[in-house]
């Protein structure tokens, strides 16, 4: 093979920004592979042209895009490449956002604490007949998950037309975050003496929960979205603990006054946790 148009890895390193090392990984990874391979000596030569696709291997690798998904990428069209790109840019953003959110909320809590920002009162919750729609998910497919359940739940309810009492809200039965999943319920209350379901589709169910009291804080506008709302869950939940009550079951999110836009200053949520007197 005529090499004076290739490039041997020591220069190909040079001119891609990777490591001999790194591309030997690339070569044994498929990512990239070199255009010949000395047969007597398994030195490597590339083609010039295969610089480009080096300093993009090695930008994806700094945004910590695993070795598998970079060759995929690759291995796609430009436009798949640039919709991955956007969408890790998205993803980022998001991750920077809870960050600030997250390091606001705890200084909030060292040097005023949560009551000076999270007024915490406690009402009593009815006893109520309620539609359900459940899935396990984690936050990144909250919205959807919700706005589909709900749309649904709507339409069984207008076929009654059920007569509803009270807000729509939704249930979490553990930690719903970017790195967790868990039980997420859509809840529609409606009255028990009049019209009821019927012809529920599949994974749609009626369920009766019991009177309760409740320990809730209330959020509005920004404060009401993603991720500024878990200061919110946090001032309760450290409200219960100081006050000695038992938490007695899945923490409720209540649309008291919702636009359709999660950050509109119209928005106003409720933080609605279950509680019990500890156990003696």
């Amino acid at each position: 093979m005529d090499r004076r148009n290739l490039l041997p890895i020591g220069q190909f390193s040079q001119a891609g920004g990777l490591s001999v090392t790194a591309l030997r990984h690339y070569d044994a990874s498929g990512v990239l592979v070199p255009t010949f391979v000395d047969p007597v000596s398994g030195y490597r030569y590339y083609r010039r042209d295969q610089v480009r696709t080096a300093r993009s291997i090695r930008a994806l690798r700094q945004l910590d895009i695993p070795v598998e998904e970079v060759r995929r990428l690759l291995g796609g069209g430009q436009e798949e490449l640039v919709a991955a790109l956007r969408a890790h840019l998205s993803a980022a953003e998001r991750r920077l956002e809870v960050q600030r959110s997250t390091v606001h909320s705890l200084l909030s809590r060292l040097t005023e604490g949560t009551e000076m920002t999270h007024r915490v009162t406690i009402r009593q919750g009815a006893a109520e007949r309620i539609l359900v729609r459940g899935a396990t998910i984690d936050n990144s497919g909250l919205d959807a998950f919700l706005r589909a359940a709900y749309q649904e739940m709507y339409e069984v309810a207008g076929r009654g037309p059920l007569a509803l009492t009270g807000p729509a809200f939704v249930r979490f039965h553990g930690v719903c975050d970017d790195e967790n999943e868990t039980l997420v319920e859509a809840c529609l209350s409606f009255w028990e003496d009049g019209a009821q379901p019927t012809d529920l589709p599949e994974g749609m169910t009626v369920r009766e929960l019991p009177e309760t009291t409740l320990a809730c804080t209330e959020v509005e506008g920004a404060a009401a979205a993603f991720p500024q709302i878990l200061g919110a869950y946090d001032a309760v939940a450290d409200w219960i603990t100081r006050h000695d009550f038992a938490f007695a079951g899945p923490v409720r999110l209540v649309y008291r006054r919702w636009t359709g836009t999660p950050d509109a200053p119209d928005n106003r949520m409720e933080i609605a946790w279950p509680i019990a007197e500890p156990c003696a």
